[in-house]
């Protein structure tokens, strides 16, 4: 299996976010990159460099508006007299179907739905070529590989198509669903990050072609709070090709084992012909955050079978926060789903 990632990636170093309204250090930290490289490379796995695929697999998820927004906001920032160092949203809509705002300040709250994405000037590009590496890993599959793993970071699956959120501002696993999507008629995306993937869910709730299914802990005290609830099924076309599967705080392997056998009934009922996983380590019994108990032999277990649905794969990153087991946690998930190796 061939793993990529760019060096650009690890120049977006975000200082703070709020939590529980307090100040504290943001924890979608560089070294993050350093573990996780270390992770892959324990396994035997190749990391190549994505190449620069433009903007085109990008905007065909996001809205031109955002990616605007994106790419132009932290120099505009600079300009008001007092601003923060970073673009950090302090005034959100209610609604998304007021006015659009010219200020800059208002822009950052409607494109922006907390404050754990605040923007600095290296921000754009790291996100690019996070989104770049989905996008190589999706090539290489669409080539030929059984398989590909996607170092992405900044992870994606909280930002909607003109919204970031959670640490993430471009979507790589829906990046990765929709260049699949050239070759094949129907891809599944399963994520089992231990919060719910709502950008990506927003993105094809309306569609019929890409399944989405995730795995998290229940968001009814939880973020993202509201979204990821079970009777979310989604909506015109797409109803009834969105899956949730919230569950108790501090599940461990057991009912995350038996969680994953539902999607995959799901899965297997769809019959894609291509699968992206948003492989989140934050269901880790020992991460910062703390909402399931997964273990790491655990990981080696949801690998093995996941690669057990015998399909195309690409594995993108997404959570997962610094703790001495996160690299192991990675070695863990791509040996038990070595099966798949080329």
């Amino acid at each position: 299996m061939k793993a990529f990632y760019a060096e650009e990636q690890k120049r977006h170093d975000p200082k703070a976010f709020l939590s529980s309204g307090a100040p504290q250090p943001n924890p979608e930290k560089p070294e993050r990159i350093e573990r996780l490289l270390a992770g892959a490379r324990s396994t035997g796995l190749t990391v190549e460099r994505p190449k620069n695929h433009g903007l085109g697999p990008i905007s065909a998820v996001h809205t031109p508006e955002y990616l605007d927004f994106l790419q132009h906001i932290f120099i505009r920032w600079q300009r008001i007299e007092g601003a923060s160092a970073e673009v950090i949203p302090n005034i959100h809509p209610i609604a998304r179907n007021g006015s659009y705002p010219a200020s800059a300040v208002g822009q950052a709250g409607y494109h922006m739905a907390d404050t754990a994405c605040p923007i600095s000037a290296e921000t754009w590009n790291s996100a690019l070529w996070s989104a770049w590496s989905a996008v190589e890993a999706a090539e290489a599959v669409m080539a030929g590989a059984a398989s590909a793993y996607a170092l992405c970071r900044p992870p994606g699956h909280h930002a909607f198509a003109d919204v970031a959120g959670g640490f993430c501002f471009i979507n790589n696993s829906a990046v990765a669903a929709q260049v699949l999507r050239k070759n094949s008629a129907r891809v599944a995306i399963l994520d089992v990050d231990l919060h719910h993937g709502n950008g990506t869910q927003g993105i094809f709730y309306a569609r019929p072609d890409v399944l989405t299914v995730s795995l998290h802990a229940d968001p009814v005290r939880f973020y993202p709070f509201f979204w990821g609830h079970a009777d979310e099924r989604g909506e015109g076309p797409g109803l009834g090709y969105n899956l949730n599967l919230p569950l108790p705080r501090k599940s461990g392997d057991e009912a995350f084992l038996e969680a994953l056998a539902a999607a995959f009934q799901r899965i297997r009922a769809f019959a894609p012909e291509a699968l992206v996983v948003a492989l989140g380590l934050d269901a880790f019994e020992g991460d910062p955050f703390g909402g399931l108990s997964v273990t790491t032999p655990g990981f080696s277990r949801i690998g093995e079978a996941i690669a057990g649905l015998g399909l195309p794969t690409i594995i993108v990153q997404e959570g997962g926060y610094l703790c001495d087991a996160l690299g192991d946690n990675l070695t863990a998930f791509l040996t038990g789903f070595g099966g798949k190796k080329d």
